[in-house]
């Protein structure tokens, strides 16, 4: 090997927990590299594609359906319309500002080497760069890390070749609103991007081969949420095995399906593919340092984030763990205290809660009951709908759709899990956390004196039978 650059550790890619875990070790005087193979990805997938601009995009949806609903609070609008391309703009200003920010904390870190190239191993300590102004360099470390992330599922569907489908990524480009946009998927993508279109002005329909959406979720979580859906608008087919797509037109696509009553097919201007995510690693050569991957293509590791090679580990999506940037964050701290601290820490005791940016928004933490059931635990389920008696906020707001739910241990009073489908699921949900984290029976969620009018209050009346 020609001459090689020898560093501490090296980052390959630059996703939450990899450019953290990159700027952190520079900070701590640690000689590290940070590789990034697109200038339009610096700071991660989350800042660019995924949640930051998505949730943008979901923030003028929610204006434009309040602003609908105006009358409804006694105000009166008139003349309201959508200027997409404003509010692609808007979305692109927000994802543009952190990404150069994102850039400047790792150029301004003089124990940082910002790479921006594809790296590959050579080696199970050493990588192989190609920078993007083609210069070719050869690193070292006895620390590798790969935060490379995750790209849209494309599944191998006939016809799909062959016509101009859209993913999470490539949606957020268009310079239109769809006037009838079909979603392959019941997913969080899917749900997220069908409603926001909808609340844009398009004609949307979600194509779901399971028997509900949401397939992790209880069945009446599943049902209540695609009940609001459906009421404002969407249209949801369960039970869909798509066979095939097909071009109709140069503005027309086709879906064929099957379910229980035969063969269908509908017709749209718009196909978005929303089945998953896979793991990007093609390109890093992972058979040179020996490193082991699942069927599906993501980094094996074990609860130390540790793939099977020493020196080598896995972090964030690629590894496949929760797909969520909160996690990846997780993970640096998982490494951060085991390879450069006194720590033991590991991802297998951590409560990670999870968000659907839908109206009403789906929050969980912990065990579903059907999860607890096949733990064989003796539980206790509570549930109650959110109405003026359990959440007078939400009468106050206008927000009545959902309900909550948690599973209780019946021994000691904890709870297992919870779900939220509330107007500020997402920010109740962290008040659960805290008390699963401490260890704290559900008694104190439910005797604790909360705010009025508030969304929390509503756990006195959710906890109220424990």
């Amino acid at each position: 090997m020609k001459h090689a650059d020898p560093y501490d550790a090296v980052v390959i890619g630059g996703g939450k927990g990899g450019k953290t875990l990159a700027m952190y070790l520079a900070r701590q005087n640690y000689k590290a590299a940070l590789i990034e193979r697109d200038p339009m990805m610096i700071g991660g997938g989350c800042i660019n594609v995924a949640c930051i601009p998505t949730k943008t995009f979901i923030a003028s949806a929610r204006l434009i359906r309040s602003i609908r609903r105006a009358a409804e609070y006694g105000i009166k609008v008139e003349g309201v319309s959508v200027d997409w391309l404003g509010v692609r703009k808007r979305v692109e200003e927000v994802v543009s500002e952190m990404r150069v920010l994102n850039l400047k904390n790792f150029t301004s870190l003089p124990g940082l080497d910002f790479i921006l190239g594809v790296g590959r191993f050579v080696g199970p300590q050493a990588l192989e760069v190609t920078q993007n102004d083609g210069v070719v360099r050869q690193l070292t470390s006895k620390r590798i890390f790969i935060d490379t992330g995750t790209r849209p599922a494309i599944p191998d569907l006939p016809g799909l070749p062959d016509i101009p489908f859209l993913t999470s990524d490539t949606i957020q480009l268009l310079n239109a609103v769809p006037s009838r946009l079909l979603v392959l998927g019941a997913g969080y993508v899917g749900l997220e991007f069908a409603q926001m279109m909808h609340q844009f002005g398009s004609n949307v329909t979600v194509l779901e081969r399971g028997e509900q959406i949401l397939s992790r979720e209880d069945a009446e979580v599943a049902e209540t949420l695609a009940n609001c859906l459906r009421g404002e608008g969407v249209e949801i087919q369960l039970n869909a095995a798509v066979e095939q797509v097909r071009k109709f037109s140069d503005d027309q696509v086709g879906v064929t399906f099957r379910t229980s009553k035969g063969e269908k097919e509908w017709t749209g201007s718009h196909l978005l593919v929303a089945l998953g995510r896979a793991p990007v690693t093609k390109d890093l050569n992972l058979p040179a340092a020996g490193v082991e991957t699942t069927a599906e293509g993501f980094i094996k590791v074990n609860d130390r984030l540790e793939t099977n090679v020493s020196g080598i580990w896995a972090i964030g999506d690629v590894s496949g763990g929760p797909q969520f940037t909160h996690a990846s964050l997780d993970d640096f701290r998982i490494v951060r205290d085991n390879v450069f601290g006194n720590g033991s820490r590991s991802r297998s005791d951590r409560y990670v809660p999870s968000t659907l940016f839908t109206e009403p928004e789906l929050a969980h933490i912990g065990l579903t009951e059907k999860e607890a059931m096949a733990r064989g635990l003796e539980f206790q389920v509570l549930q109650v709908p959110i109405t003026p008696l359990t959440v007078p906020r939400a009468k106050t707001t206008g927000q009545m759709e959902g309900l909550m739910k948690a599973t209780v241990e019946k021994s000691t009073r904890r709870i297992l899990g919870c779900t939220i489908l509330a107007a500020e699921a997402g920010e109740m949900i962290g008040t659960v956390q805290a008390v699963m984290i401490a260890e704290m029976p559900a008694t104190v969620l439910r005797d604790a004196v909360l705010s009025h009018p508030t969304m929390v209050e509503g756990f006195n009346a959710l906890f109220a039978a424990v």
